[in-house]
């Protein structure tokens, strides 16, 4: 019997396989480890192989793709209802093999090495990031031990930061300074490294032309326009923009039965980090929307002045997201609505 289609459950080390032919009978399910994964796939013919997108999943994609499989990623939460009963490796490459051959079933677009290597850049940027919103917030409360109060405010802690470096100490016992300032050479060193990733990828999105073509777009810097291009790839895996801005999360959530209507809050599914800088990048465009209403078009002037202002700026970043579809697919410039 010829396997037809494999369900492959990635592992560290021990890998399951599950093969079953054209009728849907099991020719084997067996562990094999990672020494000998890529032998065991060179001795089977072309056939369609399921994986999970996680990790190395993108990478296995891509090499199995070379030996002349067909290879296909799918989310794991669609691959759980397939799981018959408890929990083991055979049971999850069973699944994945029962669920990648659902004609209904979506999936992931595999990237490639370079997408993955911009995107190493915004995965150490936004750690940097959060590293430093931690140091922030310890350096504040330490301060306010004793008595010491920040402005709010990222810049306001920086400046204390230099201060503290140059020897401006606040009135605390010498240990709580001396802990202090390690914490503010911490700071500083995690504000320069950001500095020179935001670089790394502002370069790296001025060598791109779709990058390029989203950051003319109000509220898309070189930061978000680059995140979108390296993690979407080819727009056009998406039907149309809702698609996209449903699988970043940014639709509500549709709990509608019996011919009735009920919509939720946002789904919050998909890519948060997208998401995350979409929003924050519309928040920035609905503040000064805000001080100039005369320089935004009027929809956003609309929705800005009748809804609340968290619920406006979501859903001009889900508005934005249909517009990065239609530019990606399309490969049209911005155009500004009429006012």
């Amino acid at each position: 019997m010829t396997v037809k289609t494999v369900g492959l459950d990635l592992a560290k080390d021990v890998f399951q396989v599950h093969g079953i032919s054209e009728s849907g009978r099991v020719i084997f399910n067996k562990a094999i480890k990672r020494a000998k994964l890529l032998a065991f796939f060179e001795t089977l013919p072309p056939c369609m192989i399921g994986m999970e997108a996680c990790g190395s999943a993108h990478h296995w994609g891509r090499t199995l793709r070379k030996l002349g499989h067909d290879v296909r990623l799918m989310p794991a939460n669609y691959v759980k209802p397939y799981v018959k009963r408890g929990k083991t490796d055979a049971a999850d490459a069973e699944a994945i093999c029962e669920a990648v051959r659902r004609p209904t079933m979506r999936f992931v677009e595999i990237k490639t090495e370079d997408q993955q290597a911009l995107l190493s850049i915004h995965r150490t940027r936004d750690l940097a990031v959060r590293q430093r919103t931690q140091l922030a917030n310890m350096i504040r409360s330490l301060l306010r031990e004793f008595g010491h109060i920040l402005p709010i405010g990222i810049e306001a802690v920086t400046a204390f930061a230099k201060r503290h470096l140059d020897g401006d100490h606040p009135d605390m016992p010498d240990i709580a300074n001396g802990m202090l300032g390690i914490q503010c050479y911490q700071f500083i060193g995690l504000n320069e490294r950001i500095s020179g990733y935001s670089k790394m990828i502002e370069q790296h999105a001025m060598l791109n032309a779709d990058a390029r073509r989203l950051m003319r777009m109000p509220g898309i810097g070189p930061i978000t326009a680059s995140a979108v291009v390296a993690t979407i790839g080819d727009a056009k895996q998406f039907r149309t923009g809702r698609d996209l801005a449903a699988w970043l999360g940014l639709t509500p959530l549709n709990k509608s039965s019996g011919g009735k209507e009920r919509l939720g809050k946002i789904t919050k599914a998909g890519d948060r980090y997208i998401r995350k800088l979409l929003v924050v990048g519309m928040t920035s465009r609905a503040v000064m929307a805000k001080r100039s209403p005369e320089k935004v078009d009027l929809w956003t002037a609309k929705i800005i002045a009748e809804k609340p202002f968290r619920l406006a700026t979501v859903a001009m970043a889900n508005k934005a997201a249909r517009s990065i579809w239609a530019m990606l697919t399309k490969k049209q410039e911005y155009r500004q609505p009429a006012f």
